[in-house]
């Protein structure tokens, strides 16, 4: 909460690209569930009335030009103020009723990341073929990288805190957004929670800007580059162990010739194990010291924080 303040500014915050089917509705909604939030409706270039049916339902519309969802948000970092942004998308699928009792959770438990999940309760219809099943392998993924219990990485409806994202460098551009979100606060320590919500199909005339395997490709990659910036030990041990592995598979027959003949029979062999350890070790040397690196980067982390609280007290 800032200082000067006796209530948290919350700011609701609606990235659209072509919603002019839900928008207004949107809009009019959480206006109503939550009357003492500022909305703001980010147009990220939509090509119908999306601005206009924003504008008249009293939200403050802002032109985002850069396409894509990660961009959008990119945006929302810089121009919106706020102690808590309530994000969510568009489509008129995320209900607004269950907005105050998801701030007053946020509020009750300090949380920097609260999500709307939506696998518990939802609509017949409400999840395209192979996204409920692709949204629990990643869940599951990123539960067992780091240590935590989470259902819905994807969902598009979650409440953020200031201090959180006082220390989020946003990376992706596109719909990948939400994982790397969640990711970013699990590698700075920050504490997060989940809510089931009940999730509704799109309305008729919206459709889904998603692309299931283009957009998935893009998360599994998001996983995989952020758990090596803030999991490098984990990371290059894994790479190292394959690598060991291999350079043993490889080097089994030159050993078995030496041990039988005294001789290296198996020469191409014998150089791609050695080759593979060396790889290895390098592995292994590359993941100690760059764990040292994001150690001291957590450190530097956590000092800022400090001072930003100090700041505003």
């Amino acid at each position: 909460m800032s200082a000067g303040h006796s209530e948290p500014r919350v700011a609701v915050v609606i990235p659209c690209y072509d919603e002019a089917p839900t928008i207004e509705a949107v809009v009019r909604d959480f206006a109503k569930a939550l009357p003492q939030a500022k909305i703001y409706v980010f147009d990220n270039n939509s090509r119908d009335a999306t601005s206009e049916l924003a504008r008249r339902a009293g939200a403050e519309v802002i032109h985002s030009p850069v396409q894509g969802k990660g961009n959008v948000v990119r945006h929302v970092l810089r121009s919106v103020d706020a102690d808590v942004y309530l994000m969510v998308d568009g489509d008129g699928t995320y209900p607004a009723d269950a907005a105050p009792a998801l701030l007053a959770r946020f509020l009750a438990d300090d949380l920097d990341m609260l999500v709307g999940t939506r696998l518990e309760a939802h609509a017949r219809g409400a999840f395209r073929g192979f996204h409920r099943l692709g949204n629990r392998w990643i869940s599951r993924l990123i539960s067992l990288l780091f240590r935590i219990e989470l259902t819905d990485v994807l969902s598009g409806y979650r409440l953020l805190s200031r201090r959180f994202l006082d220390v989020v460098r946003v990376r992706t551009g596109g719909f990948e957004i939400e994982t790397e979100l969640t990711l970013q606060a699990l590698a700075k320590g920050m504490s997060i929670a989940e809510v089931p919500i009940r999730y509704e199909r799109r309305p008729e005339g919206s459709t889904s800007k998603l692309n299931t395997w283009s957009d998935g490709f893009l998360i599994a990659r998001c996983i995989g580059l952020l758990f090596k910036d803030y999991k490098p030990l984990a990371f290059f041990t894994a790479i190292s162990l394959l690598l060991t592995l291999a350079a043993l598979a490889s080097g089994s027959a030159p050993v078995i010739d030496f041990i039988q003949t005294g001789y290296v029979l198996h020469v191409p062999r014998a150089i791609l194990a050695a080759g593979l350890g060396i790889l290895a070790v390098v592995s292994l040397t590359a993941g100690l010291i760059l764990d040292t690196i994001a150690k001291f980067h957590a450190e530097t982390i956590e000092l800022w924080q400090r001072h930003l609280r100090e700041h505003r007290s």
